[in-house]
């Protein structure tokens, strides 16, 4: 076990390495603790029945999209032209069901920076509480070196 984390922590940092050389970033000042929320309301666009289940209620993708969301525009205003934010990772716990016609509120809290990584809380409420939390990734990228890089790829 021991050596299996040693190995991702390993893994993790040469990624972190080779994402810095790739996307240098100019010096940004964003406030620590910085904190979005988003609110959507839960129409058929978002329920479980778009993702092929007979159910009408807030899908899981539609709460990650809600969470993302709130995460990117908490930094948004902080970004300078020419650059933007992606999602890296994502690790979420969907808590209870909401049905159609109830408000969903993402709330996403910048925990931590180290370069050009942001680390965020992300928390998820409807009207009766709590339905979801966990954590969000995203990077800061140059997007002209980005979408040259994806022009590269072999599809």
């Amino acid at each position: 076990m021991l050596i299996l984390h040693i190995e991702n922590e390993i893994r993790e940092e040469k990624y972190r390495l080779n994402f810095k050389l790739i996307f240098p970033f100019p010096p940004m000042d964003i406030p620590s603790n910085l904190k979005y929320e988003y609110e959507i309301m839960v129409t058929e666009e978002y329920v479980a029945r778009g993702i092929g289940l007979d159910v009408q209620v807030f899908s899981t993708p539609s709460l990650v999209l809600c969470m993302e969301t709130a995460a990117y525009k908490a930094v948004e205003k902080y970004i300078p032209e020419g650059f933007t934010t992606v999602g890296t990772g994502i690790c979420i716990r969907h808590l209870k069901a909401t049905p159609i016609g109830d408000k969903v509120r993402c709330v996403a809290t910048l925990v931590k920076r180290e370069g050009n990584k942001l680390e965020f809380e992300v928390e998820a409420y409807d009207s009766e509480g709590k339905i979801g939390e966990g954590k969000h990734w995203r990077y800061i990228i140059d997007i002209e070196k980005f979408q040259k890089g994806l022009r590269r790829k072999k599809i």
